[in-house]
């Protein structure tokens, strides 16, 4: 989401420690085959499972951030996953009923048996691999819903944690430019073998994290999805876009709460954001229990990273189509907003997410899915 500026507004905290998790990313690759269920989780299991899936990949990843965990955060790990296996079995003891019977709403996560053959098809398709980025505050945890439709559909998933963010364990207020804040995404990319291609999918500031990556590696992405996102021109920076906003979303200078980690600058260090305000602001058509989820999950913003313009070109950025999801009952980036930047640097194609409030993947996630698979599934052009 995107900073309104004013002093008057803003408040000194002290530098929160950093998070003990250590993972950068959330990988896929699971076999769609082996996941086929009938049960339906109840409400607060499903926000449960979410977390115990990030711990169980965490612990089996041995890390992941590249820095080595410790003994004491391997133990955290295993804590946590241990408390939310216990919580699921005491919730099973006090409900009798069927969960099978649970009310489903219409846009939870569908069976996949019904899943038609061509559906789960992937083959001949340009890239069949997505790489999910974060928005600003947000982790590799809030595409749980994502990553689970994506793999029963066929496809890989790898969500990342950018630096300082979800479980990484980089502390936010070190974080002092874009380069270092896109760390996880450019070295993933990097990793990736010549030929081999991915969809990047960007939400919120993330959108202009995707679009550093795309000036960078233009040869291994395919196409690019912006949700909600900051999808900039050149020369132009995730502030200067969001500024035009500040006028209109009282809401967003309310929430915010600049933070002064560093006691040599009188820059902010990072933005964080009141809890009280997350509901209205960012979920308002989303479910309790990821409102409850984002609640203990969401880390400060970096700020410095809002600041730095980006360097875009035609040969490299402007070669990948692009394509963007409008997100219309959005309290964090307006509609008005999001049409400003389409109108100043238009997409291949605009989607219309009727009924999304600014995180789709947990108020629409299953016609975010279906949009997310037809851009997937659009054919490559002929040179």
């Amino acid at each position: 989401m995107g900073p309104c500026l004013s002093r008057s507004e803003t408040a000194k905290r002290r530098r929160p420690k950093p998070n003990p998790f250590r993972s950068t990313s959330v990988a896929g690759g699971r076999n769609p085959s082996t996941r086929r269920q009938d049960v339906v989780f109840q409400d607060h299991e499903l926000a449960a499972a979410a977390v115990a899936i990030l711990c169980q990949r965490k612990l089996q990843s041995g890390g992941g951030s590249g820095d080595g965990t410790t003994s004491s955060d391997s133990s955290a790990l295993a804590s946590t996953l241990q408390l939310f296996r216990s919580t699921t079995r005491r919730n099973h003891q006090l409900s009798p009923r069927s969960l099978s019977s649970t009310a489903r709403s219409p846009d939870l996560l569908p069976p996949s048996q019904q899943l038609t053959s061509e559906e789960l098809c992937v083959d001949g398709l340009e890239a069949s691999h997505f790489v999910l980025v974060h928005g600003g505050g947000f982790g590799a945890w809030c595409w749980y819903k994502t990553i689970s439709l994506l793999e029963v559909a066929g496809f890989r998933v790898t969500a990342l944690d950018l630096s300082g963010s979800g479980v990484h364990s980089f502390d936010t207020n070190c974080v002092t430019s874009l380069c270092q804040y896109v760390k996880p995404l450019t070295d993933f990319l990097d990793q990736l073998a010549d030929g081999q291609k991915v969809i990047l999918v960007g939400h919120d500031s993330g959108g202009a994290c995707i679009s550093y990556a795309m000036e960078l590696f233009s040869s291994k992405v395919s196409r690019a999805i912006f949700i909600a996102a900051a999808m900039l021109t050149n020369g132009q920076s995730t502030l200067d876009m969001f500024s035009q906003n500040t006028k209109e979303n009282d809401l967003m200078m309310q929430a915010q709460r600049f933070i002064y980690g560093d006691c040599k600058s009188s820059k902010p260090t990072a933005i964080d954001l009141d809890k009280s305000f997350l509901r209205d602001l960012l979920f308002n058509q989303s479910p309790a229990k990821d409102v409850s989820l984002a609640a203990v999950s969401m880390r400060p913003i970096p700020f410095s990273p809002i600041l730095e313009k980006l360097t875009l070109s035609d040969a490299k950025y402007g070669s990948i189509r692009r394509f963007y999801i409008e997100t219309p009952e959005d309290n964090a980036i307006p509609i008005s907003l999001q049409q400003t930047m389409i109108d100043q640097s238009p997409p291949e194609k605009v989607y219309h997410l009727k009924g999304a409030d600014h995180s789709p993947f947990f108020s629409k996630p299953q016609s975010l899915h279906k949009i997310l698979v037809e851009v997937a599934r659009i054919p490559s052009k002929t040179s």
